[in-house]
């Protein structure tokens, strides 16, 4: 696999593009990129929502460019999860809202669940606070946990902690791969340095 816009590059050195590489079910990725070498790309041609790049992906072993649209909803809801590095979030809702329009279609976690990752985080108070007046850490956690409300397969973590310091980083790592160890999923995670400090069992620098 190969962005486009990379095909007339003669210096790939990555150990992703133009490599044959598993993600497989139960394990912990990082994948190390400096600014611009398309580890956004990565997880939008892996989620589907681009498809400008050479070579096969394939989702146990059915090749994802002949997905139909119905089908890569079902993948969406049910198989992968998607922490943007931009969140996509809703300014105009609070960040209690922000989690429930998800949970409200999954039904996939309790009231008391999402609580209590509301206050593991750090921003219990936060939660009947409007998104524009959070800071872009406090962002985070709520796309975290709006990520966490869905079953998953995969989960793909874009850059998650960019904005959080040490002691957050570390809470979120720890939520986030419990819950992946509760579904039996992997986590793949993005960084351009700053990033969890987790057990990751492979690292790719792309």
């Amino acid at each position: 696999m190969l962005p486009e816009v990379f095909a007339q590059r003669t210096d790939n050195t990555s150990e992703l593009w133009l490599q044959e590489v598993t993600f497989e079910r139960g394990h912990l990725y990082l994948i190390e990129a400096a600014s611009g070498t398309g580890k956004s790309s990565l997880c939008a041609y892996l989620t589907g929502y681009r498809n400008d790049y050479s070579g096969t992906i394939s989702f146990d072993q059915q090749d994802i460019s002949g997905l139909k649209h119905a089908e890569w909803t079902s993948l969406r809801q049910h198989s992968l999860s998607h922490m943007f590095q931009e969140l996509r979030l809703f300014p105009e809702l609070t960040a209690w809202e922000n989690v429930e329009i998800k949970n409200q279609l999954t039904r996939h976690k309790s009231n008391a669940e999402i609580e209590r990752w509301f206050a593991a985080l750090g921003i219990a108070e936060k939660r009947n606070t409007k998104l524009a007046h959070m800071s872009f850490g406090q962002q985070q956690r709520v796309a975290l946990i709006r990520a966490l409300c869905q079953p998953f397969d995969f989960l793909l973590a874009d850059e998650p902690v960019s904005h959080l310091d040490q002691e957050n980083s570390r809470i979120m790592g720890e939520i986030m791969t419990e819950e992946a160890r509760r579904q039996g999923a992997a986590v793949i995670v993005t960084s351009i340095g700053h990033h969890m400090p987790l057990s990751y069992e492979k690292t790719y620098r792309l």
